[in-house]
């Protein structure tokens, strides 16, 4: 499998969107998305898996106190493969004493412990009274499963794209331009290009975002004219899995939490506010003799993202993070401890299609 350039010129971005209007014949299938749903479908309809390729949009939620919670929830069509060599690790390490955790290989059965929960962050230890001070750094903490032939994937093939799939979620979420607020160039060159909603989205949400079109959805973006992040690591908790898909794909599930530590953009600031994101994309890496797609590229099956402190119904396309001065010390939703990885992710969503701003219960 190729691996993506550092960056894509203009024209070869402007070629992807401009793709959006027309399709590929050669192929049985080609791959397409409804049109997105509101959060009302999701109320009202909230034991319905999501039809198809779909995606659902839930309301971000404000935290009590300290913090913000943002739900967000989506599927839709994807497929990806980027150049690892780009993605660095972006934010200070935690306290060098503690003991790192074992990497992550099932669903916990409860919420890490809150004992150091009083300890506040500081610009030295940005990770300190968070449980995200014993996680790895960047892709080190996204565990991978050994690979085996599935579909119509042979054994190295299934492990070049679960390697592939790391490296979008890397691209999308660690990437320091990225998460400066630039462009996602590589992730994006790297969607499959049949997808029409899908590009129609990214269109729309990077031009004007908006609640339905919301590039935090997959991407993590911070408004460097308002905030700047502290250090060089990004503190990652997750893992990747995967199974035969629809007609014989490897389809790759991917539940990962980040946790960005942030200071106010004006010189000499150091109070330092955490943002908790956990996404969870599901990737389908699908036979061309099947389904109309581009070497080295995937199709979004779904995507649901849990934000804390990132906003509370401000869709600027940015996270937008809160500090002492700003929290409004009220919220109307249920208490949400964001380190929870015992909780599924369609079990969230359905609490945030039934909650507005919500509570944190820490940072």
């Amino acid at each position: 499998m190729g691996k993506g350039g550092d960056s894509i010129p203009d024209e070869e971005w402007e070629r992807f969107l401009r793709e959006a209007e027309a399709g590929t014949p050669g192929a049985p299938e080609e791959p397409s998305a409804r049109a997105r749903m509101v959060a009302q479908r999701l109320r009202e309809e909230p034991g319905r898996p999501a039809d198809g390729r779909t995606y659902q949009l839930a309301p971000r939620r404000r935290g009590k106190g300290w913090y913000v919670v943002g739900l967000l929830v989506a599927a839709a069509l994807l497929f990806v493969a980027l150049d690892p060599g780009r993605v660095t690790g972006w934010f200070g390490g935690g306290d060098s004493d503690s003991t790192p955790l074992a990497a992550e290989s099932a669903r916990p059965d409860k919420p890490p412990a809150t004992e150091a929960a009083a300890q506040l962050p500081t610009v030295k230890q940005p990770f300190r009274g968070s449980p995200a001070a014993r996680w790895a750094d960047g892709t080190a903490g996204i565990s991978l499963p050994a690979a085996k032939a599935t579909g119509w994937m042979s054994k190295k093939q299934v492990a070049q794209a679960l390697d592939r799939s790391r490296d979008f979620l890397a691209a999308s979420s660690l990437d320091s331009g990225v998460l400066k607020g630039e462009r996602p160039k590589t992730a994006i060159a790297l969607i499959n290009p049949h997808q029409q909603d899908v590009k129609t989205y990214l269109r729309t949400a990077f031009g004007t975002p908006s609640k339905e079109n919301d590039p935090l959805l997959l991407f993590s973006r911070f408004e460097k004219t308002d905030v700047r992040l502290v250090g060089s690591v990004v503190k990652t908790r997750g893992r990747i899995t995967f199974r035969e898909g629809k007609r014989g794909a490897l389809e790759v599930t991917t539940d990962v939490t980040y946790v960005y530590p942030v200071v106010r953009a004006a010189a000499g600031s150091d109070e330092v506010a955490r943002t908790i994101v956990r996404r969870e994309v599901v990737m389908s890496w699908d036979n061309p003799a099947k389904v109309i797609t581009e070497p080295d590229t995937f199709s979004l099956v779904s995507y649901k993202v849990d934000s804390t402190n990132g906003g509370c119904d401000t869709f600027t396309g940015y996270f937008t993070p809160e500090f002492s001065a700003e929290r409004t010390g009220s919220g109307d939703g249920p208490e949400v401890d964001p380190y929870d990885r015992s909780t599924s992710m369609d079990a969230r969503m359905k609490e945030a299609a039934e909650a507005g701003c919500g509570t944190a219960t820490r940072s």
